[in-house]
């Protein structure tokens, strides 16, 4: 499944400029809330950094404030004294968190029942925002059921049929990225929030034929935004790890201390598997690799493990390697998401993986479970 939600991402920290920063004030109303919230909290992304802000909830109104750089998405939440109305009461995610596109200026917000019921006025970024989420929703719900299904599932470790669930959610994933996200970008080039639906386009995985074009179609305005000036260093990347390029080399130390260079494996085709100990899907997923690498390990078939651990956590890393029996060459920084070759391969999401041919180039990408076994299998034969 390729799905986010199935794997670890990273959000880049990016360096903005301290001169685009403009300020934004939420003037909001939360009367008459069943229960009545004493405290409301903002957290959004400015200056490459997760920026906050509080304020109590008094005589049903509250002020928020914060500086931004360009419209962003913000997550709102409340919290309730230690007991309202003679009763505990427990916080909902559904109830009590909802999400807003605020841009700079003042911002007039209004709840009815709940904070997750709020009505946006005076941003155009949340207008465009509520006309994408209501365009989402067909796919959502038609997704939900299979998610529950998935569930049960997982639960009953039935993977033939978790196979076929992940697959039929990939499909409409797929769809709602074209239908939704990719139509706005289409339609709407100059819109406060076209960037953020062509991140949510471009995934983790992005195909540079498709995503490209559309970041072109941006107004200059949108591709002013600090978010687009970064992502267009992500596209520069994709384009250089794009399938039919050639690998870039790299040079990082193995478990020993010994620097491991891509160039001297060339002749073989390589897996190169971004992954680490701290990583559940990843770990999941050792099985599989563990498998084809030992039926192919004797057919000019080579591993590189590329390890995202943290610093200090060296025995977590080879405790990992050796628990999941991992016997091929291991490397890694031990500088978590600033991995110097994941940053070069422009990784922010695990488990990722490229394979290589015997000249360098990339012929495949991401290639998990039964695909790999596929791939590696067409490649050198099952037998």
């Amino acid at each position: 499944m390729k799905k986010l939600s199935f794997l670890f991402v990273f959000l880049p920290m990016v360096a903005l400029a301290q001169d685009k920063e403009q300020s934004f004030t939420i003037v909001g109303k939360a009367k008459d809330l069943t229960p009545q919230p004493n405290w409301v909290f903002i957290q959004y992304r400015s200056q490459g950094a997760w920026q906050k802000d509080s304020a109590a909830i008094i005589n049903g109104k509250y002020t928020l404030k914060g500086t931004i750089e360009e419209p962003v998405i913000a997550y709102m939440s409340v919290k309730y004294n230690d007991e309202t109305d003679g009763e505990d009461v427990t916080t909902r995610a559904s109830r009590d968190r909802t999400t807003i596109f605020i841009e700079p200026g003042k911002i007039k917000t209004k709840s009815e029942d709940s904070i997750s019921n709020i009505k946006v006025k005076s941003s155009l970024a949340h207008v465009e925002y509520d006309k994408l989420k209501k365009s989402l929703q067909p796919y959502e719900d038609q997704m939900k059921p299979l998610i529950e299904q998935y569930r049960d599932y997982y639960k009953a470790k039935d993977k033939e049929n978790q196979e076929k669930i992940e697959k039929q959610l990939d499909e409409i994933d797929a769809t709602m990225k074209e239908k939704v996200y990719g139509e706005y970008v289409k339609n709407n080039p100059n819109s406060p929030i076209s960037m953020f639906a062509l991140q949510q386009y471009a995934g983790y995985d992005l195909d540079i034929d498709k995503v490209e074009p559309l970041y072109v179609s941006l107004s200059n305005k949108v591709k002013d935004y600090p978010s687009a000036k970064h992502f267009k260093e992500v596209l520069d990347i994709a384009r250089k790890t794009a399938i039919g390029q050639t690998a870039m080399d790299f040079t990082q130390n193995d478990t020993l201390g010994n620097p491991v260079q891509l160039a001297s494996f060339r002749g073989h085709y390589v897996l190169l598997d971004f992954w680490a100990s701290w990583c559940g899907p990843c770990r999941a997923e050792n099985p599989n690799v563990v498998k084809v690498f030992n039926k192919y390990k004797d057919k000019n078939f080579k591993i590189i493990g590329i390890s995202l651990d943290r610093p200090g956590q060296k025995e977590k890393w080879l405790d990992a390697i050796h628990h999941d029996m991992l016997a091929w060459t291991q490397v890694s920084d031990l500088q978590f998401w600033n991995n110097a070759v994941a940053v070069q391969y422009g990784i922010n999401a695990i488990p990722q993986n490229l394979l290589l041919d015997p000249q360098g180039k990339i012929i495949a990408k991401n290639l998990r479970g039964e695909d790999l076994a596929n791939k590696l299998g067409e490649l050198f034969g099952n037998n």
